[in-house]
Protein backbone atom coordinates (compact mmCIF):
# COMPACT_ATOMS: atom_id res chain seq x y z
CA UNK A 1 0.00 0.00 0.00
CA UNK A 2 1.22 3.65 -1.29
CA UNK A 3 1.44 5.99 2.24
CA UNK A 4 2.11 9.72 2.20
CA UNK A 5 5.04 11.26 3.43
CA UNK A 6 5.64 14.14 5.31
CA UNK A 7 7.54 17.67 3.55
CA UNK A 8 8.63 20.81 4.68
CA UNK A 9 5.82 23.62 2.99
CA UNK A 10 8.43 26.64 3.06
CA UNK A 11 11.97 26.78 5.05
CA UNK A 12 10.36 28.03 8.34
CA UNK A 13 6.96 26.24 7.56
CA UNK A 14 5.72 23.13 9.48
CA UNK A 15 5.95 19.54 8.00
CA UNK A 16 2.64 18.47 5.82
CA UNK A 17 1.55 15.14 4.41
CA UNK A 18 2.25 15.36 1.07
CA UNK A 19 -1.78 15.11 0.59
CA UNK A 20 -3.85 16.99 2.51
CA UNK A 21 -7.33 15.25 3.23
CA UNK A 22 -10.47 18.30 3.00
CA UNK A 23 -13.27 18.79 5.00
CA UNK A 24 -15.54 21.31 3.04
CA UNK A 25 -18.09 18.70 2.24
CA UNK A 26 -17.99 16.81 5.61
CA UNK A 27 -21.30 17.71 6.52
CA UNK A 28 -22.81 16.24 3.04
CA UNK A 29 -20.97 12.66 4.02
CA UNK A 30 -23.95 11.64 6.36
CA UNK A 31 -21.76 10.20 9.36
CA UNK A 32 -22.19 9.50 12.77
CA UNK A 33 -19.30 10.99 15.60
CA UNK A 34 -17.91 7.49 15.29
CA UNK A 35 -17.88 7.04 11.97
CA UNK A 36 -16.10 10.39 11.41
CA UNK A 37 -13.52 8.89 13.64
CA UNK A 38 -13.04 5.87 11.43
CA UNK A 39 -12.75 7.72 8.75
CA UNK A 40 -10.08 10.31 10.56
CA UNK A 41 -8.19 7.03 11.55
CA UNK A 42 -8.04 5.60 8.40
CA UNK A 43 -6.67 8.40 6.16
CA UNK A 44 -3.90 8.99 9.17
CA UNK A 45 -3.09 5.22 8.27
CA UNK A 46 -2.22 5.85 4.78
CA UNK A 47 0.24 9.37 6.09
CA UNK A 48 -2.57 11.54 5.44
CA UNK A 49 -2.02 13.83 8.74
CA UNK A 50 -2.67 17.10 7.36
CA UNK A 51 -6.49 18.62 7.67
CA UNK A 52 -8.07 21.46 5.59
CA UNK A 53 -10.72 23.69 7.15
CA UNK A 54 -12.36 26.94 6.97
CA UNK A 55 -14.35 29.09 8.94
CA UNK A 56 -17.61 29.37 6.93
CA UNK A 57 -17.36 25.72 6.40
CA UNK A 58 -21.08 23.60 6.19
CA UNK A 59 -23.73 23.99 7.86
CA UNK A 60 -23.94 22.68 10.50
CA UNK A 61 -20.20 23.67 10.69
CA UNK A 62 -17.70 21.25 9.59
CA UNK A 63 -15.13 22.11 12.16
CA UNK A 64 -17.67 21.53 14.80
CA UNK A 65 -18.65 18.16 13.11
CA UNK A 66 -14.73 17.24 13.10
CA UNK A 67 -14.33 18.23 16.62
CA UNK A 68 -17.29 15.84 17.94
CA UNK A 69 -15.31 13.38 16.59
CA UNK A 70 -12.16 14.10 17.57
CA UNK A 71 -13.38 14.62 21.31
CA UNK A 72 -13.81 10.71 20.88
CA UNK A 73 -10.38 10.49 21.20
CA UNK A 74 -8.52 13.83 22.42
CA UNK A 75 -5.02 12.06 21.83
CA UNK A 76 -5.53 11.80 17.86
CA UNK A 77 -4.85 15.86 17.63
CA UNK A 78 -0.98 15.29 18.09
CA UNK A 79 -1.12 13.24 14.77
CA UNK A 80 -2.87 16.29 12.88
CA UNK A 81 -1.86 19.26 11.10
CA UNK A 82 -5.13 21.19 11.50
CA UNK A 83 -5.19 24.26 9.00
CA UNK A 84 -8.04 26.59 9.24
CA UNK A 85 -9.21 29.92 7.51
CA UNK A 86 -11.16 33.24 8.34
CA UNK A 87 -12.23 36.59 6.25
CA UNK A 88 -15.29 35.12 4.60
CA UNK A 89 -18.95 36.49 6.00
CA UNK A 90 -21.43 34.65 4.29
CA UNK A 91 -24.10 37.58 4.83
CA UNK A 92 -27.90 36.96 5.88
CA UNK A 93 -31.23 38.50 5.19
CA UNK A 94 -29.97 42.22 5.79
CA UNK A 95 -26.47 41.68 4.22
CA UNK A 96 -24.47 40.27 1.29
CA UNK A 97 -21.63 37.99 1.74
CA UNK A 98 -18.43 40.23 2.17
CA UNK A 99 -14.90 39.88 3.79
CA UNK A 100 -13.63 41.20 6.35
CA UNK A 101 -9.64 41.08 8.00
CA UNK A 102 -9.61 43.22 10.88
CA UNK A 103 -7.90 42.23 14.33
CA UNK A 104 -11.32 41.39 15.89
CA UNK A 105 -12.82 39.54 13.19
CA UNK A 106 -9.57 37.21 12.54
CA UNK A 107 -9.73 36.57 16.47
CA UNK A 108 -13.28 36.02 16.76
CA UNK A 109 -13.14 33.50 14.11
CA UNK A 110 -9.87 31.65 15.50
CA UNK A 111 -11.33 31.26 19.40
CA UNK A 112 -14.41 29.97 16.98
CA UNK A 113 -12.34 27.43 14.95
CA UNK A 114 -10.90 26.57 18.12
CA UNK A 115 -13.80 25.93 20.21
CA UNK A 116 -15.63 24.32 17.31
CA UNK A 117 -12.36 21.64 16.73
CA UNK A 118 -11.98 20.96 20.11
CA UNK A 119 -8.45 22.18 20.23
CA UNK A 120 -6.33 25.28 21.78
CA UNK A 121 -4.56 25.96 19.08
CA UNK A 122 -4.19 25.75 15.12
CA UNK A 123 -1.09 24.91 12.63
CA UNK A 124 -1.60 27.03 10.30
CA UNK A 125 -4.29 30.12 9.61
CA UNK A 126 -4.59 31.60 6.35
CA UNK A 127 -6.45 34.29 4.71
CA UNK A 128 -9.59 32.76 2.71
CA UNK A 129 -9.77 35.14 0.22
CA UNK A 130 -8.25 39.02 -0.82
CA UNK A 131 -9.96 41.49 1.23
CA UNK A 132 -10.30 44.47 -1.24
CA UNK A 133 -10.28 46.28 2.36
CA UNK A 134 -6.93 44.33 4.35
CA UNK A 135 -4.39 46.59 5.95
CA UNK A 136 -1.50 44.82 6.33
CA UNK A 137 -0.76 46.61 8.83
CA UNK A 138 -3.23 45.16 10.64
CA UNK A 139 -3.08 42.18 9.51
CA UNK A 140 0.39 41.50 10.46
CA UNK A 141 -0.30 42.86 14.05
CA UNK A 142 -3.55 40.31 14.52
CA UNK A 143 -0.80 37.45 13.49
CA UNK A 144 1.93 38.40 15.75
CA UNK A 145 -0.84 38.32 18.69
CA UNK A 146 -2.16 35.18 17.38
CA UNK A 147 1.64 33.87 17.52
CA UNK A 148 2.24 35.45 20.93
CA UNK A 149 -1.17 33.89 22.06
CA UNK A 150 -0.33 30.22 21.19
CA UNK A 151 -3.49 29.69 19.02
CA UNK A 152 -1.39 29.90 15.66
CA UNK A 153 1.49 28.59 14.90
CA UNK A 154 1.88 29.48 11.07
CA UNK A 155 0.10 31.88 8.72
CA UNK A 156 -0.81 31.66 5.02
CA UNK A 157 -2.87 33.00 2.60
CA UNK A 158 -5.25 31.57 0.09
CA UNK A 159 -6.15 32.77 -3.88
CA UNK A 160 -4.07 35.48 -3.20
CA UNK A 161 -2.20 37.31 -6.26
CA UNK A 162 1.63 37.82 -5.97
CA UNK A 163 1.09 41.50 -5.16
CA UNK A 164 -1.48 40.86 -2.81
CA UNK A 165 1.02 38.21 -1.13
CA UNK A 166 4.27 40.44 -1.49
CA UNK A 167 2.62 43.15 0.41
CA UNK A 168 1.09 41.21 3.31
CA UNK A 169 4.39 39.34 3.89
CA UNK A 170 6.31 43.16 3.46
CA UNK A 171 4.61 43.86 6.75
CA UNK A 172 5.54 40.32 8.58
CA UNK A 173 7.85 39.01 10.81
CA UNK A 174 7.82 35.51 9.67
CA UNK A 175 7.42 34.43 5.99
CA UNK A 176 3.98 32.98 5.13
CA UNK A 177 3.91 29.59 4.84
CA UNK A 178 1.65 28.54 1.61
CA UNK A 179 -0.86 30.08 -0.96
CA UNK A 180 -4.26 27.83 -1.35
CA UNK A 181 -4.80 28.16 -4.92
CA UNK A 182 -7.21 26.36 -7.70
CA UNK A 183 -4.88 24.19 -9.44
CA UNK A 184 -6.42 21.87 -12.52
CA UNK A 185 -6.77 20.97 -15.80
CA UNK A 186 -9.49 23.34 -16.59
CA UNK A 187 -7.87 26.33 -14.72
CA UNK A 188 -4.62 26.91 -16.67
CA UNK A 189 -4.56 30.80 -15.97
CA UNK A 190 -2.79 29.70 -12.86
CA UNK A 191 0.01 28.68 -15.26
CA UNK A 192 -0.14 32.29 -16.44
CA UNK A 193 -0.60 34.80 -13.27
CA UNK A 194 2.81 34.09 -11.88
CA UNK A 195 1.97 32.97 -8.54
CA UNK A 196 3.57 29.66 -8.99
CA UNK A 197 7.20 31.18 -10.30
CA UNK A 198 6.96 33.55 -7.11
CA UNK A 199 6.33 30.62 -4.94
CA UNK A 200 9.00 28.60 -6.07
CA UNK A 201 11.17 31.43 -5.81
CA UNK A 202 10.26 31.62 -2.10
CA UNK A 203 11.08 27.97 -2.05
CA UNK A 204 7.36 27.54 -0.33
CA UNK A 205 5.01 24.77 -1.64
CA UNK A 206 1.69 26.31 -2.57
CA UNK A 207 -1.85 24.12 -1.59
CA UNK A 208 -4.05 22.32 -4.85
CA UNK A 209 -7.55 22.71 -4.68
CA UNK A 210 -10.55 21.95 -6.86
CA UNK A 211 -7.61 19.40 -8.48
CA UNK A 212 -10.55 17.64 -10.06
CA UNK A 213 -12.57 20.85 -11.09
CA UNK A 214 -15.18 20.36 -8.48
CA UNK A 215 -16.25 17.46 -11.02
CA UNK A 216 -16.69 18.94 -14.26
CA UNK A 217 -14.33 17.22 -15.91
CA UNK A 218 -16.41 14.32 -14.99
CA UNK A 219 -19.92 15.75 -16.19
CA UNK A 220 -19.59 18.29 -18.53
CA UNK A 221 -20.97 17.29 -21.64
CA UNK A 222 -19.53 19.98 -23.39
CA UNK A 223 -16.59 19.69 -26.56
CA UNK A 224 -13.72 20.81 -24.69
CA UNK A 225 -14.09 18.55 -21.85
CA UNK A 226 -14.88 15.99 -23.89
CA UNK A 227 -11.67 16.52 -25.27
CA UNK A 228 -9.75 16.75 -22.43
CA UNK A 229 -11.71 13.46 -21.01
CA UNK A 230 -9.91 11.56 -24.09
CA UNK A 231 -6.45 13.06 -23.63
CA UNK A 232 -6.94 11.74 -19.69
CA UNK A 233 -8.27 8.29 -20.51
CA UNK A 234 -5.49 8.17 -23.20
CA UNK A 235 -2.48 9.12 -20.45
CA UNK A 236 -4.57 6.39 -18.13
CA UNK A 237 -3.70 3.80 -20.59
CA UNK A 238 -0.04 4.94 -20.99
CA UNK A 239 1.08 5.29 -17.28
CA UNK A 240 -1.23 2.09 -16.23
CA UNK A 241 -2.92 4.39 -14.09
CA UNK A 242 -6.34 3.36 -12.64
CA UNK A 243 -7.95 6.35 -13.66
CA UNK A 244 -7.88 9.66 -14.97
CA UNK A 245 -8.12 11.25 -11.20
CA UNK A 246 -4.80 9.44 -10.65
CA UNK A 247 -3.63 11.42 -14.10
CA UNK A 248 -4.74 14.43 -13.11
CA UNK A 249 -3.47 14.06 -9.45
CA UNK A 250 0.36 12.91 -11.08
CA UNK A 251 -0.02 16.06 -13.44
CA UNK A 252 -0.60 18.57 -10.83
CA UNK A 253 2.34 16.98 -8.64
CA UNK A 254 4.64 17.34 -11.72
CA UNK A 255 4.57 21.35 -11.68
CA UNK A 256 8.00 22.60 -10.27
CA UNK A 257 6.48 24.45 -7.70
CA UNK A 258 5.27 21.05 -6.15
CA UNK A 259 1.64 21.64 -4.95
CA UNK A 260 0.03 19.73 -2.08
CA UNK A 261 -3.35 18.38 -3.81
CA UNK A 262 -6.34 18.61 -1.17
CA UNK A 263 -8.30 15.70 -1.57
CA UNK A 264 -12.40 16.37 -1.04
CA UNK A 265 -13.87 12.91 -0.76
CA UNK A 266 -14.98 11.32 1.60
CA UNK A 267 -14.28 7.94 -0.26
CA UNK A 268 -11.66 5.86 1.43
CA UNK A 269 -11.23 4.48 -2.32
CA UNK A 270 -10.52 7.22 -4.06
CA UNK A 271 -8.78 8.42 -1.52
CA UNK A 272 -6.22 5.62 -1.50
CA UNK A 273 -6.21 5.83 -5.29
CA UNK A 274 -5.02 8.99 -5.27
CA UNK A 275 -2.31 8.30 -2.71
CA UNK A 276 -0.95 5.80 -5.65
CA UNK A 277 -0.72 8.56 -7.87
CA UNK A 278 2.53 9.49 -6.50
CA UNK A 279 4.23 6.36 -8.35
CA UNK A 280 3.44 7.57 -11.79
CA UNK A 281 5.61 9.37 -13.50
CA UNK A 282 4.58 11.98 -16.16
CA UNK A 283 6.65 13.12 -18.91
CA UNK A 284 6.91 16.69 -19.97
CA UNK A 285 5.49 15.39 -23.15
CA UNK A 286 2.88 14.08 -21.28
CA UNK A 287 2.31 17.09 -18.93
CA UNK A 288 1.88 19.39 -22.43
CA UNK A 289 -0.61 16.87 -24.00
CA UNK A 290 -3.04 17.98 -20.78
CA UNK A 291 -2.42 21.49 -21.33
CA UNK A 292 -3.08 21.72 -24.94
CA UNK A 293 -6.42 19.20 -25.07
CA UNK A 294 -7.49 22.01 -22.40
CA UNK A 295 -6.48 25.25 -24.51
CA UNK A 296 -7.58 23.44 -27.80
CA UNK A 297 -3.92 24.30 -29.58
CA UNK A 298 -0.88 23.16 -28.76
CA UNK A 299 1.67 25.32 -27.13
CA UNK A 300 3.13 28.27 -29.44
Amino acid sequence: MTVVSKVKISPQGPMLSRFIQGYWRLADWDMSPRQRLSFIKAHLELGITTVDHAHVYGNPSCESLFGEALKLEPALRQQLEIISKCGICVGGARSVAHYQSGRQAIIDSVEESLQRLGTDYLDVLLIHRPDFLMDADVVADTFNHLRQQGMVKHFGVSNFTVPQMSLLQSRLDQPLVTNQIEVNPINLDVLESGILEAMQEARVRPMAWSCLAGGAIFSDASEPMDRLRATLNELREELGAESIEQVIYAWVMRMPAQPLPILGTGNMARITSAVASQELKMNPEQWYRVWSASRGHAVP
